[in-house]
C-alpha cells in the first residue's frame, strides 16, 4: 500500500467517525448519570416488603473521602450470631451511582460472624446504604452520607 492510497482513505473515514463519535456522547452521560430507579429496585428486592431496623448493623464509612475511586466501607452484624439465625446476606447500595450496587456478600451461620470491609467507587458525594437479611427474615439497614473530593487526575 502506498503512503498517498492511506493519507486519502484516513481522510475519508475521518468524517464518520467524527459523526460517530457526536451519536455515541447522549448514551455515554446517560450511562453516567444516577439511577434512582436501580436503586429503588434494588432495596425492594432485598427488602421483599419487610421494614427495615435501624439497629443491629454497623456501618463504617469516612465522612470525608479522599479517593472517590477507592472508598472503604466496612460493615458488621452486631446482633448475635446463633445457629437459629444468622445473616445470611449483606449487601452495600451507593444511591446516586449509575450503577447502585457497589457489593454483594453471602454468609453462612458457620462464619460465626457476619462483617466484611471492601472498597467501592462513588461517582459523586452520596448516601452509602447497608442492609443485612437475617435467617429470621429480618432485615436490618444502616446508611451514611459520604463527601467525596475530587482527586488529582480529575476522576
Amino acid at each position: 500500500m502506498q503512503r498517498r492510497t492511506l493519507i486519502a482513505g484516513a481522510a475519508l473515514a475521518l468524517p464518520g467517525a467524527a459523526a460517530l463519535a457526536q451519536q455515541s456522547k447522549a448514551p455515554l452521560a446517560d450511562a453516567l448519570a444516577p439511577n434512582p430507579a436501580a436503586f429503588r429496585k434494588a432495596m425492594a428486592d432485598f427488602t421483599q416488603g419487610r421494614p427495615a431496623q435501624a439497629e443491629g448493623l454497623l456501618l463504617d464509612v469516612p465522612t470525608l473521602a479522599d479517593n472517590p475511586g477507592a472508598v472503604p466501607v466496612k460493615v458488621k452484624v452486631t446482633w448475635p450470631i446463633t445457629e437459629q439465625d444468622w445473616c445470611e446476606e449483606v449487601i452495600v447500595l451507593a444511591d446516586l451511582n449509575p450503577s447502585p450496587l457497589a457489593c454483594r456478600l453471602q454468609f453462612t451461620a458457620a462464619a460465626g460472624t457476619a462483617e466484611a470491609a471492601v472498597r467501592v467507587r462513588l461517582s459523586q458525594s452520596q448516601t452509602i446504604h447497608a442492609l443485612a437479611r437475617m435467617k429470621s427474615g429480618k432485615v436490618l439497614a444502616a446508611s451514611q452520607a459520604v463527601t467525596v473530593a475530587a482527586s488529582g487526575c480529575g476522576m
